[in-house]
This record gives C-alpha cells, structure tokens and sequence, in this order.
C-alpha cells in the first residue's frame, strides 16, 4: 500500500465512521509522512492531524485500527 492509499482509506473510513466530507477529512489527516523502516520497523508511517478535538480524537481511534491493518506503505 501506498501512503496516498492509506490517506484515501483513511478519509473513507473516517466519513463512513464519524461522517463529515471528505474534504474535510483529507484536510485535518493532512499528509501521510514515511519513514525509512529501518529505523520505523513496525510503523513507517505517521501523521500529524489538526483541527477540533472531535476530529482529532476521531482520527487517533482510526489510526490505532488501521496501523494494525497497514504497519508498512509505500512512498507515493
């Protein structure tokens, strides 16, 4: 997977979840930063999501999930 893919899910997961738009969504995730999993080797992946407390309580619950699913992406 992609870290473009995973911010896609993400965004789905997130307004079939907690609703919203996805514009929205994609603006308060921001960007899938990656890491080099030699020095990430369980997670190579992180974001920095701003906005309201809601909406970032909602997005560290859904990335507690999806890093299960999902540890490793991709650049791109």
């Amino acid at each position: 997977m992609t870290a473009s893919q995973l911010q896609d899910l993400l965004i789905v997961r997130l307004v079939r979840h907690a609703g919203g738009t996805q514009r929205r969504w994609r603006s308060v995730i921001g960007p899938v930063k990656v890491h080099d999993p030699e020095t990430h080797a369980h997670c190579n992946w992180s974001l920095a999501p701003s906005g309201g407390t809601r909406e970032i309580a909602e997005v560290e619950r859904m990335l507690d999930m999806i890093r299960l699913e999902h540890p490793i992406v991709s650049a791109g």
